[in-house]
């Protein structure tokens, strides 16, 4: 099932071009008293909530999907997780570009570990992406994304894939300097998920999707999941030492060769096989 959020919140499945309006659905939330859960209620329920979605689709009004804005299909994340340098050819890449990539920050994934993004930087694929600091090279990562479904904590990575609520398509965006990771890239609007989530039924493994990511009619960025230093599985268990993680939180995987700047005025369109694509404007 594809998911979607959409119009201010609303809730959609995806059907061919069109969006299947299943708002209605949410009304099986429980409701919340302050203080208010730290995960996305939505995705915690979704096992339960998946099979009225079903339901509901028979029924629902179908929107165009060029007619709708969509938002983030992760409305409130607790974390922004993410994998520097997890392709080998783009660790090779951001060794030789001594100009572009600091020292500090080109050592293998297991001696860097992971870092945090802001959730004030999240965005849906039709946002545009807004060049923060203009005097600053801002690059562009695509990324495959996974959606946490349940608590785990301690998770071996052979169990890993059973705590996967979906997957999404991903990016990161980058202003390139020496100041740590978490800093240069929660800038508003850094942050991309869409165009929607694909549960993990649905995708099934993920270790072979190829990935591509397009500014205006230049090919940037192609490679494929098996080449993930650490796969899915491995950054879940690698994650779950450090963090609890929860319902909703996402794991960015890493970004593969070709990382490159974008500047107002560019379009870029990202894609990501049995997921989907998304195009964003570049602004200031």
């Amino acid at each position: 099932m594809k998911i979607c959020l959409f119009n201010g919140g609303r809730v959609g499945v995806v059907i061919g071009d069109d969006v299947a309006d299943v708002t209605s659905v949410l009304d099986r939330l429980p409701s919340f008293r302050y203080p208010l859960p730290r995960n996305d209620v939505l995705i915690a329920a979704l096992p339960t909530l998946q099979p009225a979605f079903e339901a509901a689709v028979v029924a629902a009004p179908r929107i165009p999907l060029a007619e709708v804005l969509l938002e983030s299909p992760v409305a409130n994340p607790g974390k922004l997780i993410a994998a520097p340098v997890n392709y080998q050819a783009h660790l090779d890449e951001a060794i030789a570009d001594e100009a572009t990539f600091s020292r500090a920050h080109v050592r293998k994934i297991q001696e860097t570990g992971l870092f945090l993004k802001a959730t004030s930087s999240l965005v849906g694929a039709s946002a545009d992406i807004v060049i923060g600091l203009p005097d600053r090279r801002t690059d562009h990562e695509v990324e495959l994304a996974v959606v946490i479904g349940k608590t785990a904590k301690n998770v071996l990575a052979a169990d890993a894939l059973q705590y996967v609520a979906g997957y999404t398509i991903g990016l990161d965006i980058t202003i390139r300097g020496p100041e740590e990771r978490s800093l240069r890239k929660s800038l508003d609007s850094y942050s991309v998920l869409g165009p929607w989530l694909v549960t993990a039924e649905e995708l099934g493994d993920p270790s072979g999707l190829d990935l591509a990511l397009d500014v205006g009619d230049e090919p940037r960025q192609r490679a494929n999941t098996r080449d993930l230093i650490m796969n899915v599985g491995d950054l879940i268990e690698f994650a779950s030492k450090f963090y609890t993680l929860e319902p909703g939180d996402i794991l960015f995987t890493g970004t593969p060769e070709g990382v490159g700047p974008i500047q107002p005025g560019d379009t870029i369109r990202a894609s990501i096989d049995r997921i989907g694509a998304l195009e964003m404007a570049v602004t200031q």
